[in-house]
């Protein structure tokens, strides 16, 4: 059975007590190098929105515009390029008249899901920390 996020917290942190920093940069070198190589996939403004609204069924390029207004038809194209170089979103081109063209989530970009809630419920609850700060 998976562990609660409370005890993985725990976990990691307890690794701390007592050591010196040196020794805990080198137990968490690989850990921190996989952080990085996640980071390089997932990173930018759009991906991870863009992963969300595909979790959610297939769209076709003008429908995620319309669901991201903010970004440029440029970084839209570029960012689902890249999902897809990195086998996370699946292009589907149909032969019809006029040529359409669909994103959906690969069943590798579902790996991305439990990451998601958990940006999401980090920013919900950031968002809520914040307006009674300044409250």
């Amino acid at each position: 059975m998976d562990k609660s996020l409370k005890e993985r917290i725990e976990d990691f942190k307890s690794y701390m007590i007592d050591k010196p920093p040196l020794e805990i940069i080198e137990h968490y070198k690989r850990d921190l190098l996989a952080i990085q190589d996640s980071m390089e996939i997932i990173q930018g403004r759009w991906k991870m929105s863009i992963i969300a609204l595909l979790c959610n069924g297939e769209f076709r390029y003008s429908e995620l515009e319309r669901g991201l207004p903010k970004i440029t038809p440029r970084m839209l194209s570029k960012e689902l390029r890249e999902l897809e170089i990195n086998g996370l979103i699946l292009r589907t081109v149909y032969d019809s008249r006029p040529i359409k063209v669909t994103y959906k989530l690969a069943d590798y970009g579902y790996t991305l899901v439990p990451l998601i809630i958990e940006l999401t419920n980090w920013g919900k609850q950031h968002r809520e920390k914040i307006k009674t700060a300044t409250l």
